[in-house]
């Protein structure tokens, strides 16, 4: 079968031929319809995230994905039904974050990811997982369900927040995506109903695909180069929400005097290592005086994916139209991985419902 993998020692993905997988034990065989190309993935191809699974000289990219089931090979499963698998993996059986339903709360060293650390992707023609770790999804949903990953991220990010503000009344009004990528824009359909004002927090020149998606959701394109997020307060009031979704290490203590009084900040990006100065004795008054709080959240598990496919039936079609600017045949899959400024989602298909 074909697959789209990275090689040790390069940075650009290539086609390469793999046996078609079999199923283990309580496991289905997954016949692969689309699968997103994301930030991490460039990441992985650039060598700053990820690892190879033992002994390959090559890891199959791929961790948005939705397919087909082909062999239900016993389990729970139909024959037919369209699936979304989780990301994570255990390393080596299965270990208590795992059997507690709480992938997404491992530390390093209890999981896998699949096509970002230690296990190969779904970027190929067919897949094999465990049952329990395929999400369904409509059937009308097929060609968008790749989208149910990132968005699952968001919905994890958000309860995490929420949770940490659950000690009293919480009646959030603003929210203020920092990053106006596929995830942040995503995440920024997913705010529309919930927050009187929205703003999203870019640096791209008009015109631009990405501001004209922000002001047909009816929120704010703020340029951090005349606005920096510390002068967000001072420019548009204290966030209740931060949702940083850019990787900028700065952000994350920025934020803090981007928020309101009792205000969240949800940090999402992952950074390499920058040391810089900060106000350490401002930031740590803000967050004591005025009852801020910042939380980190990263991957999702199946409930959340659950979620997320309720609320990728809830996004407009015409967002998703435009959200995803190209869905390129595997026989074309570098398309997926280019990236200009006209480019916001793209994904590779490898065959249709």
């Amino acid at each position: 079968m074909k697959a789209i993998a990275v090689r040790r020692g390069e940075t650009t993905p290539e086609l390469v031929r793999k046996p078609r997988p079999d199923p283990g034990p309580g496991e289905a065989l997954v016949r692969t319809l689309r699968v997103g190309v994301d930030g991490t993935d460039h990441e992985v191809l650039a060598g700053g995230h990820g690892s190879f699974p033992d002994g390959a000289d090559h890891l199959v990219l791929g961790h948005e994905a939705v397919g087909v089931v082909v062999d239900p090979n016993g389990t729970d499963l139909e024959g037919g039904a369209v699936v979304t698998p989780t990301v994570r993996r255990p390393p080596d059986g299965e270990n208590e974050y795992f059997a507690r339903g709480e992938a997404d709360m491992a530390p390093a060293g209890k999981y896998h990811e699949r096509g970002i650390s230690g296990a190969h992707g779904f970027m190929a023609e067919y897949f094999t997982s465990p049952a329990d770790a395929l999400v369904s999804v409509p059937d009308r949903l097929a060609e968008w369900g790749f989208l149910v990953e990132p968005i699952s991220i968001t919905e994890k990010a958000v309860e995490h927040a929420r949770a940490s503000r659950s000690a009293f009344e919480w009646s959030p009004e603003s929210a203020m995506v920092l990053g106006n990528g596929s995830l942040g824009l995503l995440t920024l359909a997913m705010f529309r109903d919930d927050f009187d004002r929205l703003y999203c927090l870019g640096r791209r020149d008009r015109p631009d695909p990405t501001i004209e998606l922000i002001e047909a959701l009816e929120g704010t394109y703020v340029d951090s180069r005349e606005t920096p997020v510390p002068a967000v307060a001072d420019e548009y009031e204290g966030m209740d929400l931060v949702y940083e979704a850019t990787g900028y290490a700065k952000h994350a203590f920025e934020s803090v005097h981007a928020l309101a009084p009792n205000g969240v900040a949800a940090l999402l990006g992952v950074p390499e290592d920058w040391t810089f100065e900060v106000d350490g004795g401002g930031i740590h008054r803000e967050l004591v005086l005025h009852n801020k709080a910042l939380v980190g959240s990263v991957n999702s598990n199946a409930r959340h994916f659950r979620r997320a496919v309720d609320t990728l039936t809830e996004l407009p079609a015409w967002f998703v139209d435009d959200l995803v600017t190209g869905v390129h045949g595997v026989d074309e899959f570098e398309r997926a991985f280019a990236d200009d400024d006209t480019t916001i989602k793209t994904a590779v298909e490898f065959g249709t419902r």
